[in-house]
């Protein structure tokens, strides 16, 4: 059976800090945003879906509880639409979608939502802790690093300097202004209101569109100290003692930016479509998750996408727009390396080193914006993908219809 997308929706994407302008809302009530959307633009007869797959990567406290039902009844859907929540860290999102989409091809839902959350201003990234951290026996096995060391150990393998990753940078902040500027992300993106009606945000608060790689070369690399005082350097070249050292290029400017955000995809059957007189936007052609090594950890999206073309029988040169999640700038350079994608098909309207990275959400976000902008140009096929932590990747390949 074929799994249609019909829309999606996005909040704008705020900065994860208590001085965010999305920090006054709960996790619950930033979730429901895009479920309401959903539901008044399509007139959607919220009965007619099966169930809510809800990313979220920081799963606890308010944010926590099965936060894909809650943000259900947040939205005062119908009481019959079930909820729940999954994690796959920084891929949460569009699993999320893919096991929506999932339930449809094999004929147990006829309509369900692929979506995601972070509240990253109220739960902060590792506030759920974790073996992989805390167990000294599987950290020492796998040899455990927290992931900027990762980063700069990606980027010292593969030889990217620190002006290849912040001119890279500098062009995720132009393109995402200029996509904002030119009305690209205005179907799409809805404005996040607190009880009472009021606007709190309606634009992506992070980007800068005066950065320039001049600009960002006067910040000071985030991961020296933790990289040799706290030892992980040393722990990432014993498992790469290719490596003579790693350098440490990445910082705040070529990293994704800690955001408050959430999005929805409303996938269905063509049949389940028709019932509501719903329009198919895109077809899902194929989605594929791979393990990769998790010391590195940030290599898997080249890896996820050759298994997600091999199973829709599809070759690179296929993919007429590329989505990669900018989790840091040597990710999407190794990814364009790896695959020969010119840059110029690569996040065409910037990223989240941008527009910043809302972990639960990111996956959702990213293949709604793509699927804009493959109905914006004309052109016909997108691969989304996403590194993931502890070494793992994601990747989703749709047709617009």
């Amino acid at each position: 059976m074929e799994a249609l997308i019909f829309d999606h929706v996005r909040t704008p994407r705020g900065k994860g800090k208590p001085d965010g302008a999305l920090h006054e809302v709960t996790p619950v009530w930033l979730a429901a945003q895009p479920l309401v959307a959903l539901r008044e633009r399509n007139r959607l007869d919220t009965a007619m879906v099966d169930d809510v797959v809800m990313g979220c990567v920081v799963p606890v406290g308010e944010q926590g509880g099965n936060v894909g039902r809650m943000a259900v009844l947040q939205a005062d859907y119908a009481q019959s639409v079930a909820g729940v929540q999954l994690n796959r860290y920084c891929g949460s999102g569009l699993e999320a979608v893919s096991f929506a989409a999932a339930k449809v091809m094999s004929g147990q839902a006829d309509m369900t939502i692929g979506a995601g959350v972070e509240m990253m201003s109220r739960v902060p990234m590792g506030s759920d802790g974790g073996a992989w951290a805390q167990d000294p026996q599987l950290a020492s096995m796998t040899y455990f690093v927290m992931q900027g060391i990762s980063a700069d150990l990606l980027a010292s393998l593969r030889g990217h300097s620190r002006h290849e990753l912040d001119a890279y940078s500098a062009e995720s902040h132009r393109r995402a202004a200029t996509a904002w500027a030119q009305g690209r992300f205005d179907r799409s993106v809805v404005p996040v209101k607190d009880f009472l009606g009021m606007t709190l945000l309606e634009k992506d608060e992070t980007i800068r569109a005066e950065t320039t790689a001049d600009s960002l070369a006067a910040l000071k690399p985030a991961f020296t100290e933790m990289g040799q005082k706290y030892g992980y350097d040393s722990v990432a070249l014993q498992r790469y003692p290719q490596v003579e050292q790693i350098h440490h290029h990445h910082h705040a400017g070529n990293s994704s930016g800690i955001v408050d955000g959430a999005a929805a995809v409303l996938i269905g059957t063509a049949e389940a479509g028709a019932k509501q007189g719903l329009k198919p936007r895109a077809r899902i052609r194929a989605f594929a998750s791979i393990g990769s090594e998790p010391t590195l950890m940030l290599d898997g999206p080249a890896h996820a996408a050759r298994k997600a073309l091999a199973r829709a029988r599809m070759q690179a040169s296929d993919i007429d727009l590329w989505e990669l999640n900018e989790a840091f700038a040597t990710v999407v350079l190794t990814m364009m390396e790896e695959l020969d994608i010119p840059h110029e098909r690569m996040n065409v309207n910037g990223g989240a080193i941008a527009m910043g990275h809302p972990l639960g959400a990111t996956g959702a976000m990213i293949l709604g914006t793509v699927l804009d902008e493959l109905e914006r140009t004309g052109k016909r096929t997108a691969l989304i993908s996403l590194c993931v932590a502890a070494g793992m990747g994601s990747a989703m390949i749709i047709e617009r219809v």
